[in-house]
């Protein structure tokens, strides 16, 4: 099968747009992609992302900062550019990288933007990276098993969330593709399905907190 007609059948290939710009990488890169809308951008994403960098071997760290939602007004989060530029003062001269490709296509699913990737930048060994609490709930996001199968992924624990994740309806459904943690460091290199459990420094900070203490 040619290199275009499988990234046609990629699951979620359908949505992306050419807009889109990337950071720059090289083939056989090990590129870690954490998302959210880093509203704002804290220090338990530094941990999150030194921890997955050391571990698993990774050239850098993606930030991955999604725009949001237009239509919903009242949660709207502050713009993309203001939440970016946070984030870039925050992440310094560390192997992090602040991006806001996202906007630049036509849905914001998970699925769509992993598959837009892998077409994008075929060469390029990327991990999606995600919280304990993100695999609780994992088996709710949509077309959860598609994201397993595209891309390996790294699970960094979080405050009271370690039982709930191993024992959630995604970590049973693929724990023969779970990776012991004292060989993370192979996980970039193999093919999906396969996942690691990453025990870290556990940080109780969250967006939401901060977001309240700046609001009193």
């Amino acid at each position: 099968m040619s290199t275009a007609a499988a990234s046609r059948r990629l699951p979620g290939s359908g949505f992306g747009a050419i807009a889109a710009r990337l950071p720059p990488t090289a083939d056989g890169q090990a590129i870690g992609l954490l998302g959210g809308s880093f509203n704002p951008a804290h220090a338990a994403h530094l941990e999150i992302s030194e921890t997955a960098i050391r571990r698993l071997g990774l050239s850098r760290v993606w930030w991955v900062v999604t725009p949001g939602n237009p239509l919903k007004i009242k949660d709207a989060p502050p713009p993309l550019s203001e939440r970016m530029a946070e984030a870039r003062r925050l992440v310094g001269s560390r192997p992090i990288t602040v991006t806001g490709f996202e906007a630049g296509l036509r849905d914001r699913f998970t699925i769509s933007t992993l598959a837009f990737l892998r077409r994008r930048r075929p060469g390029t060994r990327f991990v999606w990276i995600m919280g304990a609490d993100c695999l609780a709930d994992f088996h709710r996001w949509r077309q959860w098993r598609q994201i397993m199968e595209l891309m390996p992924i790294a699970v960094i624990d979080r405050p009271g969330w370690r039982l709930k994740a191993l024992s959630s309806i995604a970590a049973k459904a693929y724990a023969g593709a779970r990776l012991p943690e004292r060989d993370a460091g192979r996980l970039a290199a193999m093919r999906a399905p396969a996942w690691v459990f990453l025990t870290a420094p556990l940080s109780d900070l969250s967006s939401t907190a901060i977001r309240a203490r700046r609001k009193a």
